[in-house]
């Protein structure tokens, strides 16, 4: 029995050692932030009758999810890149093949995103965001670098099927999240700058043309962020809120638990998308600058990172996962602030969400 202790403390100390220490604290540190927004924004009829109470099932399954995640990066982080290699066309094959699923299968609110597997939901989007990054740095991997046009042609072929449908189920906001995942691993593999200009010219143009393909509510969207007061009682409700809230937290915040915004449901989304505006109208621009910081210094330790790996496929799945996880950030901080549009991509490690925190916590661990 001792000696199965002491094999297993061993075992432990040895995964442990793969996990850079700098770079989980930080991880950790925002978690710990999640887990205070969820108790004070988090939705639960206990606390409609007792506002003290704690939102003791929103920050448990959010603390759930995280200590799934975190098992999950020490796992990776102890999986050879070698053995990552070669796990990448299957786990792409796998993920994609998800995705039909949802559409006959799919559940949501405003689209099919998830699959009920009974114990919990899965969102196949969200897989994808690593699948994707991991089979484009198999293939760059194996191909000369900088990337020709035939490696671009095939490349395009990778990110393009699951973006395309991602973006039919309709999830733009993930759909562009794995888009620029391929990009940054393309971007990272050498590609020559007169191609991303080319490749910018040629978005820029086609951007009044894909205008026209938008569902209405995209439209919506966009109209609205670039005038959210025309419709205050309606598409610009939640910008408008959200800016709100974040102007009201001024230098050091109204305090914990004390948004106004989230607890009289002026907020929507206090919990997911918005639950940003919520922890800045908590602890104001104090609070806000720290977080900041943390994200910054998480995407600079990965690129770090990713800047010393020992061979290509490395070197890109960490950059691109680093850099995917850097627009996370803007995206959701632009569109809280009305700088972007609503797009429905969360705030990472901070908006509620298990498939999307696993999968993130999961991303570091590779």
């Amino acid at each position: 029995m001792i000696d199965a202790l002491i094999s297993l403390r061993l075992a432990l100390k040895r995964m442990l050692s793969r996990i850079d220490t700098p770079l989980l604290l930080a991880l950790v540190a925002v978690m710990i932030v999640s887990l205070l927004v969820q108790a004070s924004a988090g939705e639960d009829p206990v606390r409609a009758a007792f506002p003290p109470l704690v939102q003791l099932a929103a920050v448990l399954s959010q603390a759930v999810r995280f200590v799934i995640g975190l098992v999950a990066l020490l796992v990776l982080a102890n999986t050879s890149p070698i053995t990552l290699r070669t796990w990448a066309p299957w786990v792409y094959g796998l993920t994609l093949a998800l995705m039909p699923l949802v559409f006959l299968f799919g559940s949501g609110r405003s689209a099919n995103l998830w699959l009920n597997l009974g114990v919990f939901y899965l969102q196949p989007g969200e897989l994808l965001k690593l699948s994707v990054p991991m089979m484009l740095a198999w293939y760059l991997h194996r191909e000369p670098l900088p990337p020709s046009w035939k490696t671009l042609m095939l490349s395009a072929v990778i990110v393009g099927v699951p973006v395309a449908l991602i973006v039919k189920q309709p999830d733009f906001g993930t759909g562009m999240l794995v888009l620029a995942s391929g990009g940054f691993a393309l971007f990272l593999a050498g590609l020559q700058w007169r191609r991303i200009l080319l490749f910018l010219t040629a978005a820029a143009v086609a951007i009044p043309l894909g205008y026209q393909f938008l569902m209405p509510y995209q439209k919506d969207r966009i109209n609205v962020f670039l005038n959210p007061e025309s419709a205050p009682q309606g598409a610009g409700w939640n910008i408008i809120q959200s800016k709100i809230a974040i102007g009201s937290g001024g230098l050091s915040g109204k305090g914990w638990g004390e948004s106004t915004q989230a607890s009289l449901n002026f907020l929507p989304e206090h919990t997911t998308d918005f639950a940003f505006s919520v922890f800045s109208e908590e602890w104001g621009w104090i609070g806000v600058l720290t977080v900041i910081s943390l994200y910054f210094f998480i995407i600079a330790r990965s690129l770090w990172m990713a800047m010393n790996a020992k061979d290509t496929f490395s070197r890109l799945l960490a950059g691109s996962l680093a850099m995917t996880f850097f627009i996370y950030v803007i995206v959701n901080g632009g569109m809280v602030a009305g700088y972007l549009p609503v797009v429905g991509v969360p705030m990472p490690l901070i908006s509620y969400g298990g498939t999307s925190a696993v999968s993130l916590l999961a991303g570091f661990g590779l």
